[in-house]
């Protein structure tokens, strides 16, 4: 066999037959052939099948790991990390205000994956949070004093991230409930001092945009982003097990519906008010013109991954918060209308009832035998339980405004369908106090079961669940003000959930918790996440500029495997086809040699015997 070649150099290349080992016969030299070509194809097999299975596994684990140390991750920050990111938000509420610092590593590359940001713990593993008091509307008469009230906060970040990173870490301040109760006037004065004060006096990224008052929509907005994040309800999936949910993306009607992760809502009763938020999946129809301009109000398109051409990580969202819908709240609606209608009924029969503790209200939301006071306008009235929950539960049913129109839940207020079958939701706050303080139920919630247990509670005597509370019988949490008004919350949060929100009976997919893996997960997770969502971004672009010798250079251990295998492969059939080419060379020469010699041994003229030039 030759091969030549004249450009760009002459050279010439040849073995000879002679090369060949003669001590093997032709077919155990065969044999020794197709052996080695076997061998060297189960290997090429092997490697493939081990390269694939241990970066398959490692891809895996690394995702296993990633979503495990959301659950677990209570380790110290490390601040001598360079590659490690910083993140502060400033909770301004009604009653106080509390930083929050968060860190990340560097964005891995995957424009589908988003930042990984978990909150920044300190050398004894204690989240880094910070609380102060009063809330920062009590400046609203003093706005040059906010700066002054707020610097202890920023200085308490300033101690825990690194000096070489403030210049690049955000710093977000955003006012919630009692700032938006102010004038907008008195709203500006306190941004605007803010805004002027704090770049003076700290390093931290902080732009006109990075301070505002935000909405009761964005908060719920952030809080329900927050928890499907530490849930990995953003991570897409390949696995048949994890619950999907067919997505049509907002604007892309025309588009292939997307399959994602299904995501979790969430239901919030706090003292004051209701709020939940869904996901709404596909497109919504509405009843009336009206009812779609109340819509537009309630529900939140976002896209929270980086590139915003990319409609993987688009989202709409359903917020709706119902203010005199919380326990507290609707207790106090609930003593105004006993009172008010039973001062109506003495004044019409000419009846005494309530005015006096030998003739108290029969309360029905009490239980048995516990007594209680209403006190309005200087007047008393006395109330005695009787631990009805059925007819509680009726009493306080024309306390949810439900209306006749189709589509809307308390108050009326429009609310898209659920689909109970393929959702899930996680009830925080009086959803958990109602369940677990008293009841010892929290966590998968059962209707029948949690009819039964405070149908129960609500029967019991005042008497003897004092005596189970003087033994410890209740979560350590709970006191004397639960256990007497636990009996009306409960069949509160019954109705609210049953007949304001319109879940069946047999809805299956509500947990109640206090937190998310262990930890109390606030808004302000959704709102960092939010607020960055464009800086992995940067990173994809600079991995980008690199070039394609530093991305062969990432995967060259993978790629040269596979390169150095086939290469193997090819020069090993050469090998074959170059024998077997022999063989046959062989064979014709010696069959042309017999032939010869035998025509000659019979006194015939030799044949011409066609042979290489």
């Amino acid at each position: 066999i030759s091969i030549s070649c004249l450009l760009p150099a002459s050279w010439h290349f040849s073995i000879s037959p002679v090369g060949c080992p003669r001590i093997l016969n032709t077919t155990l030299r065969q044999i020794v052939v197709i052996g080695i070509l076997a061998a060297a194809v189960s290997l090429l097999y092997y490697s493939l099948v081990v390269i694939r299975n241990k970066y398959g596994r490692a891809y895996r684990d690394k995702r296993f790991h990633r979503y495990l140390a959301r659950v677990t991750d209570t380790e110290a920050t490390d601040t001598n990390n360079p590659n490690l990111n910083y993140g502060i938000v400033v909770d301004c509420g009604s009653s106080g205000s509390r930083i929050f610092v968060y860190c990340w590593p560097r964005h891995n590359g995957n424009p589908h994956d988003l930042l990984d940001i978990k909150q920044m713990r300190d050398k004894t593993r204690k989240p880094v949070v910070m609380k102060i008091k009063p809330g920062i509307s009590e400046f609203a008469s003093s706005p040059e004093k906010v700066s002054d009230y707020i610097s202890p906060l920023l200085s308490f970040a300033a101690e825990h991230v690194p000096r070489a990173k403030h210049k690049e870490t955000p710093l977000y301040i955003l006012c919630t409930a009692g700032m938006r109760i102010l004038p907008e006037s008195q709203q500006k004065a306190i941004l605007e001092d803010l805004l002027t004060d704090i770049p003076v006096h700290f390093d931290f990224l902080f732009s006109d945009s990075h301070a505002e008052v935000i909405s009761g929509k964005q908060e719920g907005v952030y809080a329900w982003i927050g928890i499907n994040f530490v849930l990995g309800r953003f991570e897409h999936t390949d696995d048949e097990d994890e619950a999907i949910v067919e997505v049509h993306v907002p604007g892309s009607e025309n588009k292939e519906a997307i399959f994602r992760k299904r995501t979790v809502g969430i239901l919030d009763m706090g003292g004051v008010s209701t709020q939940i938020a869904y996901e709404v999946p596909k497109t919504v129809s509405f009843a009336s013109s009206q009812q779609e301009e109340v819509a537009k109000n309630l529900l939140a398109e976002f896209n929270l991954g980086c590139d915003a051409h990319q409609t993987e990580h688009v989202y709409r969202v359903y917020v709706a918060t119902f203010l005199g819908f919380g326990g507290n709240a609707a207790r106090q609606r609930y003593e105004d209308s006993l009172f008010t209608s039973t001062v109506l009924k003495n004044r019409l029969l000419g009846k005494q009832t309530g005015l006096t503790s030998d003739s108290p209200y029969l309360d029905p939301c009490l239980p048995l035998d516990a007594q209680d006071e209403i006190q309005q306008n200087g007047q008393i009235m006395y109330l005695r339980g009787t631990g009805d929950f059925n007819l509680c539960r009726e009493i306080i049913q024309p306390f949810m405004n439900k209306t006749n129109e189709t589509q809307t839940s308390l108050n009326g207020v429009y609310q898209p369908a659920v689909h109970f079958q393929n959702s899930e939701f996680y009830g925080f706050s009086e959803f958990y106090y109602c369940t677990e303080d008293v009841l010892r139920m929290g966590g998968d919630y059962n209707a029948a079961k949690f009819t039964k247990a405070a149908k129960d509670y609500c029967a019991t005597k005042w008497s003897v669940l004092r005596e189970r509370f003087d033994r410890g019988l209740y979560a350590s949490h709970a006191d004397l003000h639960r256990l007497k008004y636990q009996c009306f919350k409960s069949a509160w949060m019954y109705e609210v959930f049953h007949s304001g929100f319109s879940f069946p009976a047999s809805y299956s997919n509500l947990k109640t918790a206090l937190q998310v893996y262990d930890k109390e997960v606030q808004w302000t997770l959704g709102a960092i996440l939010y607020r960055t969502r464009f800086l992995p971004l940067r990173d994809i672009q600079q991995e980008n500029f690199r070039g394609s010798h530093s991305h062969w250079r990432s995967f060259s251990f993978v790629y040269n495997h596979y390169l150095f295998f086939v290469c193997f492969l090819i020069v090993l059939l050469s090998i074959l086809l170059y024998l077997l080419r022999l063989r046959r060379i062989h064979r014709r020469m010696l069959h042309n040699s017999s032939a010869t010699s035998l025509w000659i041994e019979e006194g015939l003229p030799p044949q011409k015997i066609a042979g290489p030039l």
